[in-house]
């Protein structure tokens, strides 16, 4: 649901991994490198990076203090306002466009990080609640830096974003639009208004993009065949 991970001073993982949550690293002190699906990212302190879920990423050293904060979507997203927050200006973004911010209120965000340990740890009266309230405070900390950094607003929309999560819950099926439309309770013409609005894609195109990023994992990481990636996507040709 949400976990803080701590490395100092260490090798990470011997190879690659998926994992299906929501990541943040968090450079404290030092330097760390991050292998997160083809490209390599170095963080120097007071850095970050996010991973959305279903990324492969691999943490290849650290030198200095690195904290991890995981969580799951459903952990977080209790509404449109939340997940519009978690993908708010590209954070977690779908397409793989990680990228590493630097945060202006260092000491902030480590005692926040701090805060939510202490939570997990001592699961005080209604502690998932004061947690889910930290962790909106730093998602707002990395998007006002973001923007202290000269980065233009993006604002998500809550059907977009679902759309999105829809797809990429939905690979094997190889559902169409009108299918993803159905499944949530709205139009195809809606989905592609947001899709050409959020992408300048089609809605379509958008399903395509998620699929090829997907793919890319898949041969890169499970040595998977093309043939046995067309099967799992719902593709009779390879």
């Amino acid at each position: 649901m949400i976990e803080i991970i701590r490395y100092s001073h260490q090798r990470g993982y011997s190879e690659p991994r998926r994992v299906v949550k929501y990541t943040l690293f968090w450079c404290k002190e030092g330097s760390a490198e991050i292998l997160i699906d083809e490209n390599i990212f170095i963080l120097e302190a007071s850095q970050l990076v996010t991973i959305t879920s279903g990324q492969f990423h691999q943490l290849i050293s650290v030198e200095g203090d690195l904290i991890a904060l995981e969580f799951t979507l459903d952990f977080f997203s209790k509404n449109d306002s939340d997940i519009e927050l978690i993908f708010h200006n590209g954070l977690f973004c779908h397409f793989g466009m990680n990228e590493i911010i630097s945060i202006h209120h260092r000491a902030f965000f480590t005692e926040t990080l701090r805060l939510i340990e202490k939570e997990i740890e001592e699961k005080p009266y209604q502690y998932l609640i004061s947690i889910h309230s930290r962790v909106e405070l730093l998602l707002v900390e990395i998007n006002r830096s973001k923007i202290a950094n000269g980065d233009e607003i993006w604002k998500p929309d809550a059907l977009f974003l679902n759309f999105l999560e829809s797809v990429r819950n939905h690979f094997s099926e190889n559902y169409s639009v009108s299918r993803f439309a159905d499944l949530l309770g709205t139009t195809e013409a809606k989905l592609n208004e947001v899709s050409k609005l959020h992408t300048n894609k089609t809605a379509q195109n958008v399903i395509y993009s998620l699929i090829i990023s997907e793919a890319k994992r898949l041969l890169l990481y499970e040595k998977l065949s093309v043939k046995e990636i067309a099967y799992q996507f719902g593709f009779s040709d390879p």
